[in-house]
């Protein structure tokens, strides 16, 4: 197992095929982009699987998240979904992405294997959208959601960053638009992730005062928290249920106590916490032919080290050096 000094276990393993994006969110890199990873840098699709096979058969890994960047943008990406649902145990796979392109990917990709989406959908105003993202490109992922429900990928989640002066009175507008499609939508405190080191308390909207703007219009009962686990978002049933619409508190509601996540980034190093400010490598023992048994051995290691919480709360909090699109979501 995979299991820290505070008795945590991660099962749920999220990896980064790709820091490179084709949107540039303001709360996420700036308007130039990043300098990519050179591609010697990144795993090979056959090292992604190997690793992958190793955290499932050795460590106990129960799923998979495909994350980036935009991992959309990975070549191999239903091949790499497809060699991972062949895996035995089988996990269950998921994949987070903008949207862009999944109209031509969803029907391959749920062919593939893979078992749900979670796309990111911060506005439903064109105009809000280009200045968010920098790029006009709200139609395609209105489609790439559409064609996710038509392939059969369910549920299809979405996550939504509200930023002060932005977005943030397009709470219950993207509340309608989630219920009316069936899509399960959960609100993200805006985390210190991005590549400026520009995030400040003052600018976060809350999850109180998203559950206040919601209460304003619906009426939010608390779902099970014995069925939450160690899910991220706290669930609401709207007017009664059967739908929900989630609030991950990340910053206000820190929900360390029950992380089940550890991280394998592009180039091969493995993250323990989002926020954590060390890595350990996977990638140059692999390279240099470690055996299985060895690199299950260092992947423990990494995750045995894991701190109790991120500390965004505490005095003496660093942002990590690298920013969200370099580490997977």
């Amino acid at each position: 197992m995979l299991a820290d000094s505070y008795g945590r276990v991660a099962t749920d393993l999220r990896v980064s095929l790709t820091d490179r994006c084709n949107l540039r969110c303001d709360y996420c890199m700036p308007a130039e982009g990043l300098d990519w990873l050179p591609k010697p840098d990144l795993l090979t699709d056959d090292e992604v699987v190997h690793l992958v096979r190793i955290g499932v058969e050795l460590l106990g890994i129960t799923e998979v998240r495909f994350t980036g960047g935009e991992p959309l943008l990975r070549r191999g990406l239903v091949d790499v979904v497809a060699r991972t649902g062949a895996l035995r145990p089988r996990p269950e796979i998921s994949l987070t992405t903008n949207g862009i392109g999944l109209d031509r990917l969803a029907r391959p990709l749920h062919e593939a294997g893979l078992d749900r989406i979670n796309v990111s959908l911060d506005t439903l105003r064109p105009e809000t959208f280009r200045t968010l993202a920098r790029r006009d490109r709200l139609g395609d992922v209105l489609a790439g959601l559409s064609a996710a429900a038509d392939a059969g990928l369910a549920p299809i989640k979405v996550n939504t960053v509200l930023m002060r002066g932005k977005n943030d009175d397009e709470v219950v507008p993207l509340a309608r638009f989630c219920l009316s499609h069936g899509y399960h939508l959960r609100f993200i405190e805006q985390m210190p992730l991005d590549a400026q080191h520009g995030w400040r308390r003052g600018d976060m909207v809350t999850a109180d005062e998203i559950l206040a703007a919601l209460s304003a219009e619906f009426s939010l009962t608390p779902d099970d928290p014995v069925a939450r686990g160690s899910a991220p978002a706290e669930a609401f049933l709207v007017d009664g249920g059967p739908a929900r619409i989630g609030v991950i508190g990340s910053v206000t509601r820190p929900f360390c106590g029950s992380c089940d996540r550890v991280r394998l980034t592009a180039d091969g190093q493995v993250r323990n916490c989002l926020f954590a400010t060390t890595e350990s490598d996977l990638r140059g023992p692999l390279r240099a032919d470690a055996s299985d048994a060895t690199i299950a051995t260092l992947w423990r290691r990494a995750v045995q080290s894991k701190l109790p919480g991120h500390g965004i709360n505490e005095p003496g909090f660093l942002q990590p050096a690298r920013p969200m699109s370099a580490i997977g979501g």
